[in-house]
């Protein structure tokens, strides 16, 4: 039986409970995971995913509840809050959201939810990473996802869809796969003003309180839209899927005269972009973590974070003037622990910022153990014309262009400038991770 016409909160309310009621019973469910780095993308098509297909769910559905993965802790969400803005536009709190804390009890896996009675669906990724990909991975039957195919999901996922193809936003390609579903649930008998009255609002009929539950979806789902194509400006990143979703979006808060009456979509992207941007009150080890992905490959850990802010930023975070100890050895023991912890063989982080003279600009670090050392170098070599990488140095550690060469001993780095300013993290880590494959062989 489908979800009755609701509001996103409820309809993540009732997931949640459901979910919990799932962990102690034989009850079928279906669970829709973001990746781990649990950014706006993954969040919004996680969601947008699972409420449109609850709506109006196939007829041979594994289940016919669809419940979003938060794949992070629940303590982690306040490490993005660009989150909150999202919560207040889709009128939702964190405490909605079904996160890694209600899914798995790390100290008694009797408290998992059976692999048997789940179906998995990934969107933003499309291979099941870590305690999840352990436990659940041969469960997946189904993607929508934007990175390169790593062919761990069955090519056959009826009725479940298998999408996997270049766009800006992840969050985009759901609207077109699923929007004929959206718009099939929105002339649902089932809703009722009840629901509407316990919404705590005072619209006067349910064709009313439907468009503005809709204008609060949509607000949601272009939220992640925008971050991901600087409001459909990304050269070499926006997609016709991308600018198709924003106008149909756009278009459903229209609908609501509440809504639209207050719609800028420019302010909403620079309200956005404004707070994801400043992450001065968070610690290094709290900066590196708030936008983080973690693969294996070939027995090896690789890890990724994802930064907007240059590396000059990090290195201030990471050292301090008063120290015995040189401030790039702070820096990179700083980093060392961090790998230590996630017990990584190589590590990258790729920043984003603004130059001086106000021009976009990449940096990429890379780090690695001894035993990361040979894939690593593979990289370097590799990687150098693709990403157009050019030796960089780190004022803060006063580096020199081509300071912090690797070295034989002690753990490998090296820091360059991107050139190539259209590859992100979703080009850089198949080239690490076929580089730690084929030192491997």
């Amino acid at each position: 039986m489908a979800f009755p016409r609701n509001s996103l909160r409820a309809f993540l309310s009732h997931g949640k409970q459901s979910l919990a009621t799932a962990m102690h019973s034989s009850k079928k469910i279906t669970i829709v995971a973001g990746n781990e780095s649990a950014d706006l993308d993954s969040l919004t098509s996680s969601i947008l995913y699972a409420y449109i297909r609850s709506l109006a769910p196939p007829r041979n559905a594994f289940s016919p509840l669809y419940v979003p993965l938060l794949n992070i802790p629940a303590a982690d969400i306040s490490l993005r809050p660009e989150f909150e803005i999202l919560f207040r536009h889709a009128n939702i709190s964190a405490g909605h959201l079904v996160t890694i804390d209600d899914l798995l009890n790390p100290e008694d896996r009797s408290e998992h939810l059976q692999p048997e009675n789940t179906q998995w669906c990934l969107v933003d990724h499309n291979k099941l990473q870590g305690p999840l990909g352990e436990r659940y991975s041969d469960r997946v039957h189904g993607v929508i996802d934007h990175h390169e195919d790593e062919g761990a999901v069955p090519q056959f996922t009826d009725p479940e869809p298998r999408v996997i193809e270049k766009c800006g936003s992840c969050t985009s390609l759901v609207i077109r796969t699923l929007k004929s579903s959206w718009e099939a649930s929105t002339g649902d008998s089932s809703l009722s003003s009840g629901a509407a009255h316990a919404q705590g609002e005072s619209l006067a009929n349910d064709a009313s309180m439907t468009r503005t539950w809709d204008a609060q979806v949509a607000k949601m789902a272009l939220a992640s839209i925008l971050d991901d194509t600087a409001n459909l400006t990304a050269e070499g990143k926006v997609e016709k899927a991308d600018v198709a979703a924003v106008e149909y979006l756009e278009a459903k808060i229209s609908l609501s005269p509440k809504d639209a009456a207050q719609w800028n979509r420019d302010e909403f992207y620079e309200e956005i972009n404004a707070v994801e941007r400043n992450i001065d009150g968070l610690d290094f080890n709290d900066i590196l973590r708030k936008d983080y992905k973690q693969w294996t490959e070939a027995g090896l850990k690789l890890g990724i974070s994802s930064v907007v802010k240059p590396l000059e930023f990090l290195a201030q975070k990471a050292t301090q003037d008063d120290s015995d100890v040189d401030k790039e050895t702070q820096f990179v023991t700083a980093i060392g622990d961090f790998m230590a912890v996630r017990d990584l063989t190589v590590f990258a982080i790729m920043t984003t910022s603004t130059s001086e003279a106000g021009e976009f600009q990449r940096e990429l670090y890379v780090q690695a153990l001894s035993a990361g050392h040979a894939a690593a170098s593979t990289f370097a070599k590799e990687a150098v014309n693709e990403l157009k990488l050019e030796d960089h140095g780190i004022k803060a550690l006063e580096g020199k262009p081509g300071a912090m060469q690797p070295s034989s001993e002690g753990p490998w780095r090296k820091v360059w400038m991107q050139r190539d300013l259209g590859k992100s993290r979703k080009q850089v880590a198949p080239l690490l991770r076929r580089a730690m494959a084929a030192e491997s062989r």
